[in-house]
Order: structure tokens, then C-alpha cells, then sequence
């Protein structure tokens, strides 16, 4: 197998490419460098058009520059075909980061930056995997390796990956695929949240804040009324609410997480937009989160008047970022995940998490896929870790995954 040695210098390497969301070009070009070193032919390798489906903006309103990287493996051994996949983008905070080595730690040796573990980390797991196999000739099934883009922002990548492009034909996708993510190895994700997007634009009147205030509508004070009425009620932050008929409490979280809007303080400021989000395992809970928030946000408009009767108003553009979903207990990828875990020693743990994952979208377009961590602390900080213990211990998981050991 791959030496630890080599495979923590392979992970440092590719922690040290910038590649914030929608700028993964250079990262996947040192993936795709490795494969083919390796002996990779050019039929095998694919780059796929997610890129141009997907909603995502940069801040200058520029899509993304590089698809979801493919590779295709032919099966040297019997079974069906296995999937192995990880996130190429890392958030904006871990730009400039330098990889450094304490220890049995990796850390940014720039105190100013995380350290891009997530998901550089699932990068190199899946990497190294691929190497390993190709280097030994250790049989195993066919094989799809995915690394996606643009997961930080809303899981674009997977949700725009080409599924024909997944498998060797349309009743050839992964009957097994295990996603490379943050955490710990013998954490199983074999469930997520879903999540809501929204953008909400207020609309006052402007006019002279010194002079005649009273005749503005301000769009702040708008959007300071909705959001502490969202306070108040108990749906914003996390929200726990019982059913009048039904006893049990139904849960979920929401967030308003930008607020921008005004130019100079002597001016009632007339346009204000935010930038919100509504999560819950429980579609109809969560569709009832983003009915609160926009009913505040027009009670609000309502209530805000100037000397002429006008009010504000709001617009609203949303979107389902992603649905949730939970594995069966008899899912084949959760059994071979744990059972793989056990076989290294381990105590595996099945959980269901509240954020969204590449998994959500490969699960709902019909590839199942449960996720494990590599190690990687404190992401999206400063103070973000790579603990290389896990790390190799996930490396060993992905083998024995795409080997069906």
C-alpha cells in the first residue's frame, strides 16, 4: 500500500492549491496528473458540464470554471460496480494556506487561513486509492471515482453531475458509492437535512434623513422588524415546535446569514437585500419554516409606513438546495462501510446530519452513498486540523471499499 509518508505528502500537496468554489481547475488538474502518470488512459478520464448548469455566481457574477473529474475504472474482479468520491472546493478562509506538519497533525502554518482538509483530505483518500490499485493490481469490481465542485455552495457538483458518465452504461451506475468528507472515519452519514435557499430584496421609499425622514419608508427598519418577529416567534435559530394535533415536536433551523443595504446616514435607506436559509429532515416542517419567514417579512413591509400612506415591499427568490434522505438499515454501501470499519478495528457510529452533502443530491439521483470522515477538525476556521491517524485510517477504509474486502 501506499506508504503513510508518501500519502501525507500527496494530501499536503493539494491542500496547498487554492481552490475556492467555482476555481477547483488547478486542483483537479493535479489529480488528473497523478492518474494519468499512473497509467490512466484518456478514455477513462471525463470532465463533465456541471459547471454551466449549475446556479452558482461568483461575487463578480462569474459561473464556475471547471466541471465534475470522472474516472472509470474496468472491474479486475466479480460484484457491482462501486462508487468513491470527495469535494475538490474548499471555502474562501482556507485560500493561501500553507500546509505544515506538527507531529501527528497538519495545520496552516499561515495563521490566517484554515487549512483546506475539508475536503482536500477526501481528495487524496480517493486519489491515493485509485494509485494504490493501479500500482498493485489488487483485483476489484468496476469503479467510478468522482471528484465534484462547487459542494461549499450549495452541493452544485453533484447535483448537475452527468449520470451517464457515472457508469459503464444506463443499468451500470454504482450500486455502492462512499463519499469523502469531513469528520471522522468511523462516523457513517447515512442520512442528511434538507435545505432551502432564499434571497429577500426590501423595497422603501428613500428621502432625506435630516430634512424630511417622514417621508421615507426605511428598508432597514423593514428588515429589523421581520427578523426580530422571526426571533420572537421561536423560527429563527433552531426551531422546535409541537403539533397541535400530533404530540411529537417537529424540528429544523433557519438563518439569516447577510444582511447589506444603505450608502450614507443622512439618507432613509430604500433597499435592503438578505440572504436566508430554511433546514429540516421534515419536508412539510421545513416548507412551513419559509412561509413564516416570508409572512414576517410582509407583516413587516406592512407595518412601516411614511406621512403618505406608502409602505415597503418585499421580493422573494428561493430554491431547494437540497432534499433530505436516510439510508435503509439494509443499504448495501452503510453495510459494507460499517462492516469495513469493524475489519479495521473500529466502532463504527450511524448518524444523521443537519448539514446538506454531495450525498444528497448522488442519493436522490438514484446512486445510494453514505459518507465518512478523513480526520479533519474545526473546518471552515483558522484553527482547522488534520489529524493523520484518521486520515490513514480512512485510506484503509476506501480500499477495502473499492476492493469489496
Amino acid at each position: 500500500m501506499m506508504s503513510d509518508d508518501e500519502a501525507t505528502e500527496l494530501v499536503m500537496r493539494l491542500m496547498a492549491i487554492p481552490g475556492r468554489s467555482g476555481e477547483e481547475a488547478a486542483v483537479l488538474a493535479a489529480v488528473e496528473e497523478q492518474l494519468r502518470a499512473a497509467g490512466v488512459p484518456d478514455g477513462a478520464i471525463a470532465r463533465d458540464d456541471a459547471h454551466r448548469r449549475s446556479a452558482f455566481r461568483s461575487d463578480a457574477g462569474e459561473p464556475g470554471g471547471v466541471g465534475n473529474l470522472i474516472v472509470k475504472l474496468p472491474g479486475s474482479a466479480g460484484g457491482p460496480r462501486r462508487m468513491l468520491s470527495a469535494h475538490a472546493d474548499t471555502v474562501p478562509i482556507c485560500v493561501g494556506c500553507e500546509p505544515l506538519r506538527e507531529g501527528e497533525q497538519i495545520v496552516s502554518a499561515n495563521p490566517a487561513t484554515g487549512l483546506g482538509a475539508d475536503d482536500r483530505a477526501g481528495c487524496a483518500v480517493v486519489l491515493s486509492t485509485a494509485l494504490e490499485l493501479l500500482r498493485s493490481g489488487t483485483p476489484h469490481p468496476p469503479l467510478t471515482l468522482l471528484w465534484t465542485v462547487q459542494e461549499e455552495v450549495g452541493l452544485h457538483g453533484a447535483r448537475n453531475v452527468d449520470m451517464a458518465e457515472l457508469g459503464g452504461g444506463p443499468d451500470d451506475l454504482p450500486r455502492l458509492a462512499f463519499n469523502f468528507d469531513g469528520g471522522s472515519p468511523a462516523k457513517v452519514t447515512v442520512g442528511a437535512t434538507g435545505g432551502y435557499r432564499m434571497a429577500v430584496e426590501v423595497i422603501g421609499v428613500a428621502s432625506h434623513a435630516g430634512n424630511h425622514p417622514e417621508r421615507g419608508v426605511s428598508a432597514i427598519a423593514v428588515a429589523s422588524i421581520a427578523i426580530a418577529d422571526l426571533h420572537r416567534g421561536g423560527w429563527l435559530g433552531l426551531i422546535e415546535k409541537r403539533g397541535l394535533i400530533e404530540k411529537e415536536v417537529r424540528r429544523g433551523a433557519s438563518n439569516v446569514g447577510v444582511i447589506q443595504g444603505g450608502a450614507a446616514t443622512n439618507v432613509v435607506t430604500d433597499r435592503v437585500t438578505l440572504r436566508a436559509e430554511a433546514r429540516s429532515h421534515d419536508a412539510d416542517f421545513r416548507e412551513e419554516i419559509v412561509a413564516e419567514i416570508e409572512a414576517s417579512f410582509r407583516s413587516a413591509a406592512a407595518a412601516v409606513t411614511n406621512t403618505a400612506g406608502e409602505t415597503g415591499r418585499v421580493e422573494f427568490d428561493g430554491r431547494l438546495d437540497y432534499e433530505s434522505f436516510r439510508l435503509a438499515d439494509d443499504d448495501p454501501s452503510r453495510t459494507a462501510a460499517i462492516a469495513a470499519i469493524e475489519a479495521e478495528g473500529g466502532a463504527p457510529v450511524c448518524e444523521v446530519t443537519n448539514g446538506g452533502i454531495d450525498a444528497n443530491w448522488l442519493s436522490a439521483r438514484g446512486v445510494p452513498t453514505v459518507t465518512l470522515g478523513c480526520g479533519q477538525r474545526n473546518i471552515h476556521t483558522v484553527g482547522e486540523r488534520l489529524d493523520l491517524a484518521e486520515f490513514h485510517l480512512a485510506r484503509r477504509l476506501a480500499l477495502r471499499l473499492a476492493t469489496g474486502a
